[in-house]
């Protein structure tokens, strides 16, 4: 007898991806009638917010150790902290150390930073409060325009034009100083940004730091600035605070999973999509590795623009001059993450008279000099990875201790410059040495690192493409630029959710806002597909 197979009912929407934008965009779908599927690759959701044990008794952030920016309303929608978010803020937001021993402390207070930063500079320590204050109010109207969704430029509907007025409005209410500010900031290198506020350079690279964290930019590149003034969006400080999540970013998207459950959304793991089936122009449905289809009234991708348009969209649905755009959309990462199981907390010479312990419950940079940063960045323009990198530490488990054993610790440090692509060399044989340079970089600063380490888990760029599904191993789905940003999130014309394919949308940080762990794109983009599949 010959079996038939059975078409299961076709899916309202199925969502590609379980990472924070994905379940964002579950929640907020569930709430407006629909029934969403979401289908994630790996046997956890959570994408590049996960926590997972990289050394037995150790857990940690394995990619997002900060937590510090997701969006309020978000929060405030899904009722995170009813379904178990704990996060914390420590006193200490950023410990700069310098070479000649010192250590530049700024606290989450801007006025007792302010204290810290008088005994470098009077005059910087009142250019900190400046400078603060005019990113919260520039920050603000940021904020307004990046709950928006960018406006149809050829043909604005009502919506667009009231959106436009509002944000035009919001510009002229910061007063002419302010105004001025907003217009020219946007396009300057960081390094002059934070010139014409500070003298002392240990402070200005580490305000500089922020326009460039998870860039292809250096502090001397135009339009650093922007992405400086995109993170005061989320939090005005300037050089942003730090908020862990008890248990880890992983606690950040099961509660998110949790909620969106609850809403009527449906998650599956291990549900490997290979392809997203397209018919007269039209979505119809996914095919999962396993060779299972299922059908669907409308899909929804969080996997980054060029691995749903180039690799799970068979490209000849597409014009040829849409694929050659997406073929230029820049995604190429320079970001590695070492997560190192400790014996117990290394000694930091410089912080030895204030005590090593609250100081370090922060965020820790190695950023000492505008031109170090921009050195390493040099590195990178040429193929090579920064052997004097860029690097900022957490020590999660100082401020939650269920992360490691008793009196062990966790150390979770981001590294910049790590090109996706090495000149001459691969990944895979420079993955031991980029672990050394990193230890070897932080050893200048803290003598005693090296005795304590247990375990090194090092994640390339490579690994962030091959394990966590982000195309050329970029954190942000896609480098944030001038030319990448509001109307041209991932191109010009295909910044509102919607792509060539009809019931086909994106909701990953590959479209506006696009700024990390915000679920900013997530809320925006449920609200255009409710409205889409409404009508």
């Amino acid at each position: 007898m010959s079996e038939t197979k059975t078409m299961a009912e076709t899916r309202d929407v199925i969502i590609i991806g379980g990472g924070h934008n994905g379940l964002v965009t579950a929640f907020y779908l569930a709430k407006a009638g629909f029934k969403p599927l979401v289908l994630e690759r790996r046997a956890q959701v959570g994408g590049a917010a996960v926590t997972e044990e990289f050394h037995p008794g150790f857990r940690c952030s394995t990619l997002v150790h900060n937590t510090g920016s997701l969006r309020a309303d978000v929060v405030r929608d899904m009722q995170l902290e009813r379904h178990g978010l704990k996060r914390t803020t420590p006193d200490v937001s950023t410990v700069s150390l310098q070479p000649d021993g010192r250590a530049l402390i700024l606290y989450s207070d801007t006025k007792k930073a302010a204290q810290e930063i008088s005994q470098w500079s009077q005059k910087d320590a009142a250019g900190y409060a400046d400078f603060g204050n005019a990113l919260a109010k520039i920050g603000k109207v940021i904020g307004e325009a990046l709950a928006l969704t960018p406006p149809n430029i050829d043909n604005p509907s009502t919506g667009d034009l009231w959106g436009m007025l509002k944000t035009g409005r919001s510009i002229r209410n910061l007063g002419k100083k302010d105004m001025y500010r907003f217009l020219r900031w946007g396009p300057m290198a960081v390094a002059d940004l934070a010139a014409e506020f500070f003298d002392t350079e240990p402070l200005r690279a580490t305000v500089a730091a922020r326009g460039i964290f998870g860039t292809f930019l250096g502090p001397w590149s135009a339009g650093s600035a922007l992405v400086l003034l995109l993170r005061a969006a989320a939090d005005p400080t300037p050089v942003g605070t730090v908020q862990f999540a008890t248990g880890g970013a992983g606690s950040v998207t099961q509660a998110m999973a949790a909620v969106a459950k609850q809403a009527g959304a449906e998650i599956r793991t291990n549900a490997d999509v290979a392809e997203i089936r397209v018919k007269d122009g039209v979505a119809t449905g996914v095919v999962l590795a396993s060779g299972e289809e299922i059908s669907a009234k409308a899909v929804v991708s969080n996997a980054d623009p060029k691995r749903t348009l180039m690799r799970l969209v068979d490209p000849t649905h597409l014009a040829p001059d849409f694929v050659q755009k997406i073929k230029n959309y820049r995604s190429l990462g320079t970001v590695a993450k070492i997560n190192l199981a400790l014996s117990g907390l290394p000694d930091f010479p410089a912080l030895k008279a204030k005590g090593n312990g609250d100081l370090l419950k922060g965020r820790i940079q190695i950023s000492p000099e505008i031109d170090y940063l921009e050195r390493a960045f040099d590195e990178s323009k040429y193929g090579n990875f920064s052997r004097q990198p860029y690097l900022e530490i957490t020590f999660p488990s100082l401020t939650d201790p269920s992360l490691a054993p008793a009196g062990q610790h966790v150390m979770s440090i981001y590294m910049q410059y790590a090109p996706y692509k090495l000149r001459n060399s691969d990944w895979e044989s420079q993955r031991t040495a980029l672990g050394e340079a990193v230890v070897k970089t932080i050893t200048q600063y803290a003598p005693t690192l090296p005795q304590k380490i247990l375990r090194h888990q090092i994640i390339t760029p490579k690994d962030f493409e091959e394990t966590y599904g982000l195309t050329g191993g970029h954190i942000f789905h896609g480098e944030l630029a001038l030319d990448q940003f509001f109307t041209m999130r991932p191109l010009l014309d295909w910044a509102r959710y919607q792509t060539p394919i009809d019931k086909l949308y994106l909701c990953g940080n590959g479209t506006h806002p696009g700024t990390g762990l915000t679920g900013g794109s997530g809320a925006n983009a449920a609200r255009e597909i409710a409205q889409a599949l409404k009508k």
